[in-house]
């Protein structure tokens, strides 16, 4: 069987090559948009270059930072006026307070953007509008958001406060796909956070239940020599954190199983099995838990000692 590489990836997602950071592009201020404070966290809306995609950034109100860059990728869970507004407000599946708002307490800065047919950007058209419109074209929804997620990153890499080298992307459910699949094509990314989503898309179509996720999720023709587990597998030997619920519908034991098989392969390959971290809570289902928020902070290096992650 063929590799799998970044490169087919990409060409699966209909996409151009992501381009490199330049740093004397910056995300834009919209005038007449005030930034705000809320518990401890600056919140300013931003527009992202070149496309001028709404956005929130989120740093500690004290201005003191780490270094730490954190691209937030937003949830789907069928509500599309949350959009980045998740980064500060949350949902239903996610703790308080919201978690983008908590890593920038701890001192991150975040930056979060309007997913295509989310948010601000509902306008552009439903899910299902776009979705089609894109693979009628030979591309894919999940490509252009990937690319949309991009100029999050180069906005984050020119962030004075921002480490280049320390930019993580992070995730639930349509965002923790989101993270990885990002994650995947962009070697610069230091690592990634995926929760609540991992799991073969094979094995979700043999038991008929890949309908549950949205046709944004489609890849022609990833199937059947590839599945999920190798697209998180393109991002070893990078450090990466996998939080599962095991109640969970989307990740049901029959498709996480092999899924997780598949990207502990792509690490031992590389000799990094330290580096790959998976969290599987029997009891939990799709929502964040206190022990996930616990193992992302201190796999951010934002909280003092935690349990290990093994």
């Amino acid at each position: 069987m063929l590799n799998f590489t970044p490169d087919i990836l990409q060409e699966l997602l209909g996409m151009d090559r992501l381009g490199r950071p330049d740093l004397s592009q910056q995300a834009t201020w919209p005038k007449g948009m005030a930034a705000r404070e809320e518990r401890g966290v600056k919140v300013t809306p931003i527009l992202l270059w070149p496309n001028d995609i709404p956005a929130l950034r989120l740093e500690p109100a004290t201005g003191k930072t780490t270094g730490l860059g954190v691209l937030y990728c937003h949830a789907h869970g069928n509500n599309y006026a949350i959009g980045k507004s998740e980064a500060m407000q949350g949902r239903p599946a996610i703790l308080n307070p919201p978690l983008a708002m908590a890593l920038a307490q701890a001192g991150a800065t975040v930056i979060c953007p309007d997913m295509p047919g989310f948010g601000d950007r509902q306008p552009e058209g439903s899910e299902s509008e776009l979705a089609k419109a894109a693979l009628w074209r030979g591309d894919t929804l999940l490509g252009k958001m990937v690319a949309d997620l991009h100029a999050g990153y180069l906005a984050l890499a020119a962030e004075p406060a921002v480490d280049a080298g320390n930019i993580q992307v992070i995730g639930l459910s349509m965002g923790g796909t989101l993270a990885y699949v990002y994650a995947a094509l962009n070697p610069a990314v230091a690592g990634c956070v995926q929760m609540c989503v991992f799991a073969d898309v094979g094995p979700l179509i043999s038991d008929r239940a890949h309908d549950q996720h949205g046709l944004y999720m489609t890849i022609p023709g990833l199937l059947p020599r590839w599945d999920m587990g190798d697209i998180a597998g393109l991002v070893a030997p990078r450090p990466q954190l996998i939080c599962t619920g095991a109640q969970d519908s989307l990740t049901p034991e029959a498709a996480y199983r092999p899924a997780a098989a598949r990207v502990a392969a792509a690490y031992r390959h590389h000799g990094a099995e330290h580096a790959l971290h998976l969290l599987r809570e029997e009891g939990a289902g799709h929502h964040e838990t206190p022990a996930m928020r616990c193992k992302v902070l201190g796999f951010l290096g934002l909280a003092g000692p935690m349990a290990p992650l093994d």
